[in-house]
C-alpha cells in the first residue's frame, strides 16, 4: 500500500517535467516489437568530405581549415513515433575527432515510416539540470559553466580572414531562452518520398550529410574577416545556428 501511495504522489510531478521536454521522444513502447535505427553522419564541405587541418574555401571565398567539429543531436523520432530508449540516452554528442560518435544506434517500433526528426541542440530542461554524465557530461567541452547552458553546436579553426591571434576562428553556438534561442528542430523526408519498413530484429539505416559550409551562408552570410568570433548567447549565435539547421541532408535510407 506503501509503494502505490507514494506512486500516485510522485506521479504529477513526473508528468510536469516531462511537459518541458522539447518532444516526448523519451517515451518508452516496452511492448512494442522493435527494429534498430543506424544513423551515420557524414560531415562535408560541400560535395568534399569533411578533414580536419584540410584548407576550403567558403562562400565568401575566405580559406579556413576545421580543427574541431561538435554539435548535439537529441530527441530522434520517425514519423513522431519515439526511440524506445530511456531518457538519459536520449543525447547523442557527434564529434568529428571521435568518427565512432558519428554512428548512432538505437531501437524503434518496427513500423512504416516516411521521415527522421532530431533537435539539434540540448532542451532546455537538461539545460537547467545541472551535471549530468554521458553525452552531457561537461568534460565533453559543450557546457558553458559560467552561463549555466549547453553549446549546442561547435565549429573551430583557423583562416587567414581572421583577426584573432594565431588566425582562429571560433563559433560556440548556445542559448535557449526567449529571443537568443538557437534549438532547432530537423524534419527530413526520406528520398522520392518513399516509405521505409522498418522490421521487428531488422535494421534500418540512414545516412545524413551535415554540410558544414551552411555554417557561413544561408539566411545570413557570415563572414570570418567579420566575425572571427561568437562564443556567448545573443543575435550572432541566433544568425549562425538559423544557418547551420540547414546543413542536414539525407543521402541513403536502406533496409
Amino acid at each position: 500500500m506503501k509503494k502505490l501511495v507514494l506512486w500516485m504522489v510522485m506521479a504529477p510531478v513526473t508528468g510536469l517535467c516531462l511537459s518541458f521536454m522539447y518532444s516526448p521522444s523519451a517515451v518508452n513502447h516496452p511492448s512494442s516489437k522493435t527494429g534498430k535505427l543506424i544513423i551515420s553522419f557524414r560531415n562535408s564541405v560541400d560535395a568534399l568530405p569533411l578533414e580536419l587541418n584540410k584548407t576550403y574555401i567558403n562562400s565568401l571565398q575566405e580559406p579556413f581549415k576545421v580543427t574541431r567539429l561538435k554539435y548535439y543531436i537529441s530527441h530522434i523520432e520517425l514519423d513522431n513515433t519515439s526511440a524506445v530508449i530511456t531518457p538519459d540516452a536520449n543525447y547523442f554528442l557527434v564529434n568529428e575527432e571521435a568518427p565512432v560518435s558519428k554512428t548512432i544506434t538505437v531501437p524503434f517500433p518496427a513500423g512504416s515510416y516516411h521521415r527522421i526528426t532530431f533537435l539539434l541542440g540540448v532542451d532546455s530542461l537538461r539545460n537547467v539540470s545541472g551535471a549530468q554524465s554521458g553525452a552531457l557530461d561537461p568534460l565533453n567541452g559543450m557546457f558553458w559553466t559560467w552561463n549555466s547552458g549547453y553549446i549546442m553546436a561547435k565549429l573551430e579553426g583557423r583562416s587567414p580572414a581572421s583577426s584573432l591571434p594565431l588566425q582562429q576562428f571560433e563559433f560556440h553556438i548556445g542559448g535557449f531562452q526567449g529571443r537568443d534561442n538557437v534549438l532547432k528542430k530537423i524534419s527530413l523526408a526520406f528520398p522520392g518520398g518513399k516509405p521505409f519498413v522498418l522490421k521487428a530484429g531488422k535494421t534500418l539505416t540512414i545516412d545524413i550529410n551535415a554540410n558544414i559550409q551552411k555554417w557561413f551562408q544561408g539566411p545570413r552570410s557570415i563572414s570570418i574577416a567579420t566575425h572571427p568570433s561568437c562564443t556567448t548567447p545573443g543575435s550572432l549565435a541566433k544568425q549562425i545556428a538559423d544557418n547551420y539547421a540547414e546543413m542536414f541532408s539525407i543521402v541513403s535510407v536502406t533496409d
